[in-house]
């Protein structure tokens, strides 16, 4: 297969197309349209600038670097939201949906195609080549491998980042893409040069996230924990993508401990990222090796960790914690995982191994995937239900209400509202944060297990199976 550098690309203008409203309102007039194929490789249809609106953009997982899922400017919701359109496009959506630049909405598919959605239209789309089909791997649940982690968005240079999975031969490759016409900017290769890991055994499954003019691209392994990988996190350079040297950050582990959950690094607002690492290979005996663990992580180094004091049996029995994303709350950390025991760390200094401020084993909350924090109180994605949970200035935990086993998704805030997806049934609810009431569920469709909402201006979108949904008020 030809490298990016030497395939030729097509820029097809799209005949008529005109300025993105800012308000999805304006979206709703526009009549529906049918399924979108898939454009050859290297293509990207244009498109025109957006009007701008005085409303947050969600322009990384949710929404901003501490990946509270917060969105303080959405209109509150003081009607039913209605369904205003749903956009078949040409592969699974597993990341969220971006909103940059006032308002232009940008999806990634698992087919490595990238689009700007403006209503039920697409704007442009650019298809970044051939996804990895399953049978290349050597084990896995996504067929085919492309896009996985929410892109995210450079305001500097004004950049989308996406990361693609590519076949023949399999490796991964950041792009850079202008919002507004879909060009690429830029590509780079991505895969973790380091002892002990192969490309086709890392997947690239958390967000990314821009901190300090650097894109940071986190990997763990395929589910089944096959083959050759170690967690590890990519920067690059943002000011020089194609040049600069690559950051690179491998747990120090003999295998696995990968750092995959959807919400990828946090920021930590003290310096440095905050990441949840999964079960490594030290078990029954061994060194300590950085696995079940949260890290704050600069200068490509470990400079503050924590590790359960159970995190041999952890290993063991696959209860690690890096099944949720690290929640920042106020000068605490909150983080869960597959055991089913709570943990509240110090931000500035997480602990060591065993050395949590508090923990809470009764709540048995066994958490995959984004939590949602507004004020001192975190909302945790538990597989028998969503838990909201206060964190005390001591760092206790009072649990504040639990909803059904079915409500189980990555939550986000907005308009008075908690949006989580039963994604089983494929159905968004709007919870009270308060009190946790079931207030309303609208029909989505077909979604991923780690599928979690966007919000912006009186919308909320959500990426299916199939394409994205979106909602008015």
């Amino acid at each position: 297969m030809a490298s990016f550098a030497s395939r030729r690309f097509y820029r097809v203008a799209l005949a008529g197309a005109c300025v993105a409203a800012a308000l999805v309102a304006a979206d709703a007039a526009l009549p529906a349209a049918s399924a979108v194929p898939s454009p050859p490789p290297g293509s990207s249809h244009r498109a025109t600038t957006a009007a701008a609106a005085p409303f947050a953009d969600w322009d990384t997982y949710h929404g901003n670097r501490q990946r509270t899922g917060y969105a303080p400017t959405l209109k509150p919701v003081a009607q039913t939201p209605a369904s205003v359109w749903n956009l078949t496009l040409d592969g699974a959506v597993y990341g969220s949906p971006v909103i940059v630049q006032g308002g232009l909405k940008i999806v990634a598919t698992e087919n490595n195609t990238v689009y700007r959605i403006s209503g039920n239209r697409v704007i442009w789309s650019h298809h970044l080549g051939i996804p990895v089909p399953l049978a290349s791997l050597p084990c896995g649940n996504i067929d085919p491998l492309g896009i996985t982690g929410t892109p995210a968005y450079d305001r500097t240079t004004h950049t989308v980042v996406v990361v693609s999975e590519l076949a023949n031969p399999i490796r991964h490759v950041a792009v850079g893409l202008d919002p507004v016409t879909g060009v690429q900017r830029w590509y780079r290769n991505v895969d973790v040069a380091a002892a002990g890991i192969i490309p086709k055994a890392m997947q690239q499954r958390g967000a990314l996230l821009v901190s300090g003019r650097r894109v940071y691209i986190p990997y763990g392994g395929l589910t089944g924990d096959c083959s050759s990988y170690k967690g590890s996190v990519i920067g690059v350079d943002l000011d020089h993508p194609t040049s600069a040297a690559l950051w690179k950050f491998v747990v120090p582990t003999a295998r696995e401990a990968g750092i995959w959950a959807p919400p990828g690094p946090s920021e930590n607002p003290g310096g440095g990222l905050l990441v949840a690492v999964g079960n490594g290979a030290s078990t029954t005996s061994g060194p300590y090796d950085y696995s079940d663990s949260v890290l704050r992580i600069a200068y490509q180094q470990i400079r503050d960790s924590f590790s359960p004091s159970t995190w041999r049996t952890d290993n063991q029995a696959d209860l690690d914690l890096g099944s949720q994303g690290p929640a920042i709350v106020g000068s605490r950390v909150f983080i869960a995982g597959k055991s089913g025991t709570t943990y509240v760390l110090s931000r500035s200094h997480l602990g060591g191994i065993g050395g949590e401020v508090t923990q809470r084993t009764d709540l048995n909350c066994h958490s995959f995937g984004g939590t949602a924090v507004l004020g001192n109180v975190v909302y945790v994605p538990c597989t028998d239900g969503l838990r909201a949970i206060r964190i005390e200035a001591s760092g206790f935990m009072t649990p504040l209400w639990h909803a059904p086993s079915n409500i189980n998704g990555s939550p986000v805030i907005g308009g008075g509202r908690v949006w989580v997806l039963d994604t089983g049934a494929g159905r968004l609810h709007l919870l009270s944060p308060s009190s946790g009431a079931d207030l309303l569920s609208l029909a989505v469709g077909s979604v991923t297990r780690f599928a979690t909402p966007a919000l912006y201006a009186n919308a909320v979108f959500v990426g299916t199976t199939s394409g994205i949904r979106a909602f008015n008020w």
